[in-house]
């Protein structure tokens, strides 16, 4: 079960943009990292390819950042915090803020 999912929302901890916070646009999980929006913009050199509409010149757009630098915001607490598991009698999983205990969906 993965402690951040598309469409939580996460600070980012270290780095350039430490203490902003952003939504998870994706995830790459074979790298462990994840791409917030509005946070690590990176430019990018884009050249026009053939007939199709693509956007050319300079262009800005969100780069990856590294899973451990991330912390997933509580929606009963508002803090960053870490998640934990909790399986219950029936067998369902579910995200559990640590500083709170609440579960974190």
């Amino acid at each position: 079960m993965n402690k951040i999912r598309k469409g939580d929302t996460v600070e980012v901890m270290a780095g350039n943009d430490r203490g902003k916070r952003g939504e998870v646009h994706s995830i790459l999980p074979s790298k462990s990292q994840v791409i917030v929006s509005g946070i690590n913009l990176v430019k990018k050199h884009q050249r026009r390819t053939g007939d199709v509409r693509t956007q050319a010149g300079i262009i800005e757009r969100e780069g990856p950042i590294e899973l451990a630098n991330v912390a997933l915001i509580c929606k009963n607490c508002g803090k960053p915090t870490r998640v934990g598991i909790r399986i219950f009698e029936d067998g369902k999983k579910a995200r559990v803020c640590k500083k709170c205990g609440e579960i974190a969906e």
